[in-house]
């Protein structure tokens, strides 16, 4: 498991990091500075010194960072240094959109193995991935060495999907569904809820903006 003492906030920020430096390298861009990978992050230079620093030394002061050592580098801090198997369970319109879309977008970490409930989706293919009965699920799991999990079943399955993906052996579940799952300390949870998200977004939007001005000025 990762070093409790780095902040959540900056493993996140990595994947950015490694994307950008990523497009670099496509653009034969061989060094870069931090106040480079500031202006097109939007981390200030001292976060992003701050973030690698928990991980060791990469760059050198006044020229920068090599970017094809830091992004070799940060990989393999990410464990994408090798291929990471993953396996959604869910074959509803979620759980197939985000399949289509890693399987056909992402190498690095591959959905190997999907699960559903619903015999008529059994058999069945997304991008090459045939859907599996829940009955296969843990045996699969353990097979094929899968450590992440990705949850998109309705609320009320949640809990059941993800004890089962932990007793396969998964360390990291990424859940989608509209329910809290607990699981063991050793095993990172990170929730996605849709809903939330875009319920959250109407805050910023003119329209609500407007009519909640409206109705404070309609109480004076």
């Amino acid at each position: 498991m990762r070093n409790p003492r780095i902040p959540e906030a900056a493993i996140k920020r990595l994947p950015v990091y490694l994307r950008l430096l990523e497009e670099l390298m496509g653009e034969r861009v061989t060094i870069v500075s931090s106040a480079e990978l500031s202006e097109k992050t939007g981390f200030s230079p001292e976060q992003i010194r701050k973030d690698l620093a928990y991980f060791g030394a990469f760059g050198t002061r006044g020229v920068g960072y090599d970017t094809e050592v830091l992004s070799r580098r940060i990989r393999k801090i990410l464990g994408l240094h090798r291929t990471v198997h993953a396996a959604l369970v869910g074959a509803g319109n979620l759980g197939t959109a985000l399949a289509r879309y890693s399987l056909s977008k992402y190498k690095d970490v591959r959905i190997a193995a999907i699960f559903d409930s619903d015999w008529d989706k059994i058999g069945k293919q997304i991008q090459g991935v045939e859907i599996s009965p829940m009955e296969d699920l843990i045996p699969m799991v353990r097979r094929l060495g899968v450590k992440i999990g990705i949850v998109t079943v309705p609320a009320p399955e949640a809990q059941k999907v993800a004890n089962q993906l932990v007793e396969a052996g998964v360390e990291a579940l990424l859940n989608f569904s509209p329910a809290k799952i607990r699981v063991s300390q050793d095993v990172y949870v990170q929730n996605i809820d849709l809903t939330i998200e875009l319920q959250s977004l109407a805050y910023y939007t003119s329209v609500a903006s407007g009519e909640d001005d409206a109705e404070t000025k309609s109480r004076l």
